[in-house]
């Protein structure tokens, strides 16, 4: 699906869903969906639980590949490239898009060797101090903990810790990184910094996040994907435009509904 415009300039799509469906055993999560995820943008995900927008998310890189019994039909385009294209590697495919998940979960280790350690097994060969050093910057942490990079990333507070994943994520240069609902189990306080750096990284990365916050979705989305769930429990894309229009001037009924609160 082409997400409804309001402006002419042309955008770049970097991911195409076309036709995906996604079975678990003979479950069938979701079906027929097909949407467009365009360069340097935000694009939210939302609906009721068991809509399935975080199946979907994980479909993008593959994260459902780990799940007994999970297949999937149709087809996504990354750059080109079918991401299930029987020779492609699903490793290089989570190196080039990254996960940030909905609970923090930085390695037991130092905060310096969270970022050191993802660039060291993926072949990294340049100077880690700067690696980490950027990477933290990216993430709006290293004025935080620039003076304690040895200390235990588990010490770290749950905002800290989740900036810390991000920075994790960053630390591989990856092209799209994809959130599910980073900020779901933090304090207001830290929400708003996610949000802030959300808008900040959007200038170099394209970003897919999933969010049960209508008002974090209007802050810092540019498109939005509304996805239902039909009477078998089976997860579709109901509605799919530029971020103010599907809440201002959504077109169908069951948007209005789930935007305005009545039920979700």
């Amino acid at each position: 699906m082409t997400a409804e415009k309001n402006s002419a300039q042309p955008k770049k799509i970097v991911l195409e869903l076309s036709d995906v469906n996604i079975h678990y055993g003979d479950f069938h999560a979701v079906k027929d969906a097909s949407l467009e995820i365009y360069e340097k943008h935000v694009t939210a995900f939302i609906g009721p639980s068991g809509c399935g927008k975080s199946t979907v998310l994980r479909s993008i890189n593959r994260m459902n590949d780990m799940i007994p019994g999970a297949r999937i039909e149709g087809s996504i385009m990354f750059d080109g490239e079918d991401l299930y294209g029987d020779q492609v590697d699903p490793v290089l495919v989570r190196r080039q898009i990254g996960m940030v998940f909905q609970k923090p979960n930085p390695f037991p280790k130092s905060i310096y060797e969270n970022i050191a350690w993802g660039a060291r097994i993926n072949g990294y060969r340049g100077n880690y101090d700067q690696l980490v050093e950027q990477s933290l910057r990216q993430a709006a942490l290293w004025d935080e903990v620039k003076d304690k990079l040895k200390q235990n990333a588990l010490r770290l507070s749950g905002g800290q810790q989740q900036r810390l994943c991000i920075a994790r994520a960053l630390a591989v240069s990856p092209e799209v990184i994809l959130m599910d609902e980073p900020a779901s189990a933090l304090d207001p306080i830290a929400t708003g910094r996610i949000e802030e750096l959300i808008l900040e990284l959007k200038e170099h990365y394209s970003i897919v996040i999933v969010t049960h916050n209508m008002g974090q979705a209007s802050r810092v989305s540019d498109y939005t994907a509304f996805f239902m769930v039909d009477g078998q429990r089976t997860g579709y894309l109901q509605e799919y435009a530029e971020t103010e229009q599907l809440f201002l001037n959504p077109r169908h009924r069951k948007t209005e509904e789930y935007i305005s609160g009545k039920f979700g």
